[in-house]
């Protein structure tokens, strides 16, 4: 064929075709894969840009905004994702890439985003506060199991606790640990236990995979666990496995034989500890007594109890010595006593009380005659007069004027009178 008979057709002719091709394969229009994710890109308007791979081939995927608004968790690099979409081309490049339409987290990574998310949330309220947890009593009377009848969980707490610690009764309180009505009879017997005089209760089961422990990550497990009065052990699965039950719990057994030995002692623990305590004891009553000895010995080797005269002695001469100190002051206190007894009788008032009378009588007549000289009634006696102006004495020409109404105190009376005239003799 002559190359002017050929028809060539652009790029986009037959990109554009290629899309039309595939858009009209009914195999491509609903695919399911299942990939991981690398190259994630999100764009600021919503669009979710990533690469689907597995262990030889990857595929460039888009998911749009009004799909994306509808996941469930937040994709990332590594993510194994399960997939459902259609296959196209995009036209200006020519690359073939699958339109997501839904997807969600394979295997247990949709498991695992529910947990985290519940996680956060019981955190937040506070239901793994380390303040509202409970010490475990050290010396458990009553134990009580919530788990499985049958299995290996039951048997392994069964033994350890008789051979650790035989004393302590155990109750068990059957529960459906797996499955859907799991979480509802685990929350049953953990009620039911509240009724029972219990100092710790064990809640688990043995290992298994993350659906067969589910029923310890469900909501109302937690909060039951938390509302307990009863002090919790959770013991669920294997020392890797982690439940919300285990962040509830007032103490977190790796395993349920684990959750035995921390609920009660070893009694060859105890025992070798009362030897101890045994041992100790003797060795402090010993002591004491070996001091007690020493100081009884002391005693007896005294110098009061080997000479028990030898300190009366000396108290009776102390005795002789205040006696005589005593009589001493006695006859002392006597003749002062005695002394000024003569004192008093020698004294002058005594022995010549008319004399005295004579001397204090001539004293008082002296001043009755000092007190005549100063009477002024006696002045007014030799013809003196006392004027008075409103009952206060003039002493001078200056307290008066005349027309003022005097007083004149005479020795017999008084006379009224007004004054006519006033003549300073000083001028």
């Amino acid at each position: 064929m002559e190359q002017s008979e050929i028809k060539y057709y652009t790029v986009t002719q037959y990109n554009q075709a290629i899309k039309n091709f595939l858009d009209s394969k009914e195999e491509c229009q609903d695919v399911h894969i299942r990939a991981e994710i690398s190259n994630y890109k999100g764009h600021t308007r919503g669009h979710l840009y990533f690469t689907l791979k597995d262990e030889e081939s990857r595929i460039n995927a888009v998911m749009f905004a009004s799909s994306a608004s509808t996941l469930e968790f937040t994709p990332k690099d590594g993510d194994e994702v399960l997939v459902d979409g259609r296959i196209s081309v995009y036209v200006p490049n020519g690359g073939y890439q699958v339109y997501v339409e839904r997807m969600h987290l394979a295997g247990n990574g949709d498991l695992l985003r529910k947990l985290e998310e519940l996680k956060e949330r019981l955190a937040k309220e506070g239901l793994f506060d380390p303040a509202h947890k409970r010490a475990i009593p050290k010396y458990p009377e009553r134990i009580g199991i919530v788990t499985a009848p049958t299995g290996a969980a039951i048997r392994d707490i069964l033994s350890t606790i008789k051979r650790r610690f035989p004393l302590c009764e155990t109750i068990l309180f059957p529960a459906l640990v797996q499955g859907e009505e799991a979480k509802f009879d685990v929350v049953r017997q953990i009620e039911k236990a509240q009724e029972y005089d219990l100092d710790v209760l064990i809640v688990g089961r043995g290992g298994g995979s993350i659906e067969d422990l589910w029923a310890f990550n469900e909501e109302i497990v937690a909060r039951a666990i938390y509302n307990s009065k009863i002090p919790i052990i959770s013991a669920v699965g294997h020392e890797i496995d982690f439940t919300i039950a285990d962040f509830v719990a007032d103490l977190r057994a790796p395993t349920p034989t684990g959750a035995a030995e921390m609920a009660v002692p070893n009694v060859s623990d105890l025992i070798n500890y009362l030897e101890q305590i045994r041992i100790r004891l003797n060795k402090s009553v010993t002591n004491k007594i070996t001091i007690l000895d020493r100081q009884i010995k002391a005693l007896a080797n005294s110098y009061v109890l080997s000479n028990p005269l030898a300190s009366f002695e000396i108290r009776e001469q102390k005795l002789d010595g205040l006696i005589g100190r005593l009589n001493q002051t006695i006859v002392h206190k006597l003749e002062l006593a005695k002394r000024r007894y003569n004192n008093v009788l020698s004294n002058h008032i005594l022995t010549n009380p008319e004399d005295m009378l004579i001397k204090y009588n001539n004293a008082l007549e002296l001043n009755i005659n000092k007190l005549e000289l100063l009477n002024p009634l006696n002045v007014l006696k030799k013809g003196y007069s006392v004027l008075e102006k409103d009952n206060t004495i003039i002493r001078s020409i200056n307290d008066i004027k005349i027309k003022d109404n005097i007083n004149i105190k005479l020795i017999d009376g008084h006379i009224s009178a007004t004054v006519k005239g006033v003549e300073n003799n000083g001028k």
